[in-house]
């Protein structure tokens, strides 16, 4: 295995459900901290949300490994955040068997 290049900076956020006081709720994202990655596109395509075509890219993110618990450990349904791109978390799996690197399975999607 060759050694990640981790040369993007990203923001782990992690959901937060806030009552709306009539019965339901909103979502409202938190940081968690910065983490710094190695960002690879996969594969793309387009498909219709709503009627309005939708550019779906997935990525592999490989960060640093982090314990289980530790809030710079991400998980699924978190995101990671670089400026004005979102990349929802689908998956994690550890990268290598000592653990020193976690890789996130990403999606990122643009309305076209």
């Amino acid at each position: 295995m060759s050694v990640p290049r981790l040369n993007r900076r990203l923001v782990l956020e992690e959901p937060q459900r806030l009552s709306d006081g009539a019965g339901g709720f909103s979502t409202q994202w938190h940081a968690l901290g910065t983490l710094w990655a190695d960002v690879t596109a996969r594969t793309g395509r387009e498909t219709a949300q709503s009627g309005a075509p939708v550019s779906a890219m997935s990525y592999r993110i490989i960060v640093r490994g982090a314990p289980w618990g530790n809030a710079a450990r991400p998980k699924p349904e978190q995101r990671f955040r670089e400026g004005a791109r979102i990349f929802l978390i689908q998956a994690v799996a550890e990268e290598d068997a000592e653990g020193r690197f976690i890789t996130c399975f990403a999606r990122e999607e643009t309305a076209v």
